[in-house]
């Protein structure tokens, strides 16, 4: 497993760095998408998640779900159009499990009409890992999961 600044970037899922989203595409073919633990580092604590409503078509480019902290509000866009199987609506109550669980906590899940297309956008653990790492040293941020 890949890591950043003591932030785990698991190898069974793969990543769009730009928006610090994960992407893990299960056996059904559905894709689940959730908040990195690089996100979470960077903006100190998630205090809000809204995704979006299930049943839905989105465009490519347009926000799953709108996170908030006390230092951004931002929306959270997939690179591809995709159909919203289901949303997560038990982190409008309870976004904390971001903060405590992001690998585990899924936001959406979408299905893609076209993965091939999507997955050769997306990159692995290690090449995210870089991604993550520059991003930091861009912004300079000077924390990460260990610590601010």
């Amino acid at each position: 497993m890949a890591s950043v600044r003591g932030c785990p970037v698991p190898d069974d899922r793969l990543y769009e760095p730009e928006q610090l989203l994960w992407y893990r595409r299960r056996d059904d073919g559905l894709v689940e998408v959730g908040i990195t633990a690089i996100a979470v580092a960077m903006v100190r604590k998630i205090i809000a998640v809204t995704p979006k409503r299930h049943n839905r078509p989105i465009e490519a480019g347009q926000a799953v779900a709108v996170v908030e902290s006390g230092k951004i509000v931002a929306s959270a866009r997939t690179p591809f159009a995709a159909f919203v199987v289901e949303s997560n609506d038990d982190l409008l109550d309870h976004p904390d499990r971001v903060n405590r669980d992001p690998y585990g906590t899924w936001v959406v899940i979408l299905r893609y009409d076209d993965w091939a297309a999507v997955e050769a956008r997306l990159v692995n653990a290690d090449a995210a890992a870089a991604a993550f790492e520059q991003r930091m040293v861009e912004e300079n941020f000077r924390g990460g999961c260990e610590g601010p």
